[in-house]
Formats: C-alpha cells, structure tokens, sequence
C-alpha cells in the first residue's frame, strides 16, 4: 500500500472522537488530530510497511496521526541528518515526539550525534527529543559500548536544572533508561542521580529521587 489518499482514508476510518477529547487530559494538542489510538496506528503501519516516499508524504500533510505512522513506516537507513533536523523542529506535542524518536530516529546511524546537538537546544521539544534519544538507544541500540551511555551522564546532570515539564520527564527517563540496560551502568547511574540531587533545583531534586526510587530497587 503506497497510495497517500488510501492511507489518510484508513487513519480517518479508525478516528474516535472521544479519544480525540481525550488527548487534552494527557497534554496534547488535538488540533491537527483524528482521534486514532496508537494500537490502531501501528495496525496501518503493518500493511503499508516500509516506504520512505510514503513517509515524507505523510509527515508533510501536518495530521498528527499521519506524523506518527510516518515514523513507523520510515527506513531508517534512508533517513538523513537532515530529515531528522527537519521533522524535530516541526514537533508540537510531546508523543509525536516520542513516537518518531523511538519509532525512528535512535535507529539511524545518527542517534548519538543527534542526541548531543538537541540536548543542547533551546526549543522544549527540540531539547526532549535529544533525552528521548538517549533512553531509546539504551534500549535499541544493542551493540553499543557502556561508553556511549556512560558520555551521557554529564550531559543528564547538566541539563537536571531545566523545570520544564516535558524536558525534565525526558532526562529523568534517559537517566532510569541508561541505568537499567546492564548491571555495569546501573551503580554510575545511581551515581549520577545522586550528583544531581546535590544540585539546588527543584527539577533536579525531582529528577534524582523519581529515578533512585527505581534504580535502587
């Protein structure tokens, strides 16, 4: 299935309008939603399967839902840096963000790389992409050495001070994340909660103590 118009016509099939009032509950915007759950989401991904012409398309029609099956349906290996830049600074909501992170973007060979410039940004959800990438490639990324994650450490206690909501969840989820993939990161991980709780910010505080609570466990 390649067809744009088909592939809006599904999404737009399995809308719900009570989903889509309840979005706002969860703090996303539902202004350019349809109303379709996840679940349904990855169920069109599954017949459209892999089309990166597709999944440019999708993304340029601006339907929040489309964004994210734009993320499922990619090739990552056709992915560029600039494609990344581009759909990062379009992000709205904190689950496109999410989705296209996880779904996509700490698939490509670009994720380390990425994961660095964005912590650096100023935008909300250009900066939470950069965490988010962190904890998706300490879930995703397999093969790679404890060094990499053990390079994102004082990144994660630079950026704790950063009271905003989606920012500060992000790096406290790249933190939890990097410290459960393995027995080696877990201690430097609890480490580096415990250099965060030092710092005077409330974010920090938060940030620390929601992830030794786990870490600890």
């Amino acid at each position: 299935m390649d067809d744009l118009d088909e592939v809006i016509t599904l999404l737009k099939e399995k809308a719900d309008t009570k989903h889509r009032a309840g979005m706002t509950r969860f703090a996303i915007a539902n202004e350019k939603a349809l109303g379709v759950k996840i679940p349904e989401v990855r169920k069109i991904a599954k017949l459209v399967k892999k089309d990166h012409v597709l999944a440019q398309a999708l993304w340029e029609t601006d339907i929040h839902e489309a964004r994210i099956l734009a993320s499922m349906v990619d090739d990552p290996k056709q992915v560029t840096p600039q494609q990344i830049d581009s759909w990062t600074k379009d992000f709205t909501t904190w689950d496109v963000c999410d989705q296209v992170c996880g779904n996509l973007f700490d698939r490509t060979p670009y994720v380390i790389e990425k994961a660095l410039q964005f912590s650096l940004r100023e935008e909300e959800f250009v900066k939470r992409a950069g965490f988010v990438l962190m904890a998706g490639y300490a879930v995703h990324g397999k093969k790679a050495g404890d060094d990499v994650f053990i390079n994102f450490f004082p990144i994660i206690e630079r950026e704790a001070c950063d009271d905003r909501n989606f920012v500060k969840k992000a790096v406290n989820w790249a933190l939890r994340q990097i410290g459960k993939r393995s027995h080696s990161l877990r201690p430097l991980a609890i480490q580096c909660a415990e250099r965060i709780l030092l710092q005077n910010s409330k974010a920090a505080k938060w940030i620390a103590n929601d992830a030794l609570r786990e870490l600890r466990r």
